[in-house]
């Protein structure tokens, strides 16, 4: 008999693996070329070739028992010091190797700080929309999720029932910027408000609160500017970051939390969250990864190819009558539909066309087109997507 956590969770298992799985069986019966699989922000994009060079050089060239071997529970120190470098470069920051523990991606770097924090009860605030996962993050450590509603003339952060909904049990608040699942940028004088609000909410609740930002599409903008980094307006900040997108490497599992020394009792945070990287089962980042990324500290994949499909799907969408507001980053569209978004997935399917329904993000109403697909997919979903418009007689 499995445990009663896991009762809920099998119950409530992830409508986006559940699509992923519907357009498997879909691609079956119609042919993979006539089924438009929207549904996985799985990258598209191909990992930079130096990349691959980097894993062959490193098993040609180094000591393979220091490659393939334990290390400490943080991860190597030159590669943690040559992240913190890279951050330092960029953002004018000041962390050395301690400030940085390797991960094994941001899912991973989110449990460990939660697990580090949270006692029974203690309240995480997050923004809806918001990914559906960090309920499971944060209640699986005896965390309340508590939920700001969208401001869907925007869908950035509503900070006025942020200020209203923050309690002396709030020990922490969860963003994420670029956003999945709207692509939508935080503005800096919302993130700056933000800071401010937490500040005087600390002072007047006698105890720290947390920023817990998880950037795993920072560097999937597509302006021409430098996103700002939150250390610099509020101390209490972890940031989460993975490469998984901006090397085109989910599968690989490495990513990285940042806790810098101004954070209260930064010592022993840092020490707490490095054993429950430990204890969580994970022990240490993956070793031939995290040596690869010493390497290609400063790769990225083509961004343009995302802003394209953006450019696209975005126009084509528009000219049929449905309603979004454009992403300035990550690679989804979040578009307003005419029912029932749940209904409006199932009639979708008719079309063969997956979708994730809004109200997983805690949006209902609209849907998640993930679009870090090919070109050549967008192009022969039009069809599919007049089809879908037509039935709904939109424009």
């Amino acid at each position: 008999m499995i445990s009663k956590k896991m009762e809920k969770l099998v119950e409530n298992n992830s409508v986006i693996r559940e699509m992923f799985e519907e357009g498997k069986k879909l691609a079956k019966i119609y042919g993979h070329e006539n089924v438009f699989d929207f549904s996985l922000g799985n990258p598209s994009v191909k990992t930079p070739a130096k990349v691959n060079d980097a894993i062959k050089e490193i098993l040609e060239k180094e000591d393979s028992l220091k490659v393939h071997g334990y290390m400490s529970n943080s991860g190597f120190e030159d590669v943690r010091g040559v992240v913190a470098s890279s951050i330092n470069k960029r953002f004018g920051t000041n962390f050395s190797e301690k400030n940085i523990i390797m991960t094994v991606g941001a899912a991973s770097a989110l449990n460990i700080i939660f697990k580090s924090i949270l006692n029974p009860d203690d309240e995480v605030i997050v923004f809806a929309p918001y990914f559906m996962e960090y309920d499971n993050y944060i209640s699986g450590y005896d965390g309340k999720v508590v939920v700001i509603s969208p401001n869907t003339d925007t869908f950035q952060p509503n900070l006025k029932e942020f200020e209203e909904r923050l309690s002396f049990k709030t020990k922490a608040v969860l963003i994420n910027t670029p956003n999945n699942p709207t692509g939508i940028v935080y503005k800096e004088d919302v993130l700056k408000k933000m800071s401010e609000i937490l500040m005087k909410k600390q002072s007047e609740f006698g105890h720290e609160i947390f920023l817990v930002s998880d950037e795993p599409y920072r560097e999937l903008v597509y302006e021409e500017k430098e996103l700002p980094y939150l250390t610099k307006f509020y101390d209490n900040t972890f940031i989460v970051y993975s490469y998984s997108k901006t090397l085109s490497l989910p599968g690989e599992r490495i990513g990285y939390v940042v806790i810098p020394n101004e954070m209260e009792d930064s010592e022993n945070i840092i020490t707490a969250v490095t054993i429950a990287n430990r204890i969580i089962g994970c022990v240490n980042a993956p070793s031939l990864i995290q040596r690869t990324i010493m390497k290609c500290i400063d790769e990225k994949v083509d961004v343009s190819i995302y802003k394209n499909n953006r450019d696209l799907l975005y126009n084509q969408l528009v000219n049929l009558g449905f309603e979004c507001v454009k992403p300035e980053g990550a690679f989804y569209l979040f578009v307003k539909t005419p029912v029932d978004d749940k209904e409006f997935c199932a009639k979708a399917k008719e079309f063969n066309l997956l979708f994730v329904p809004g109200s997983s993000f805690g949006c209902s109403g609209y849907i998640r087109i993930a679009y870090c697909v090919s070109e050549d997919m967008i192009r022969r979903s039009f069809e599919s997507f007049e089809k879908l418009a037509q039935s709904y007689s939109m424009k």
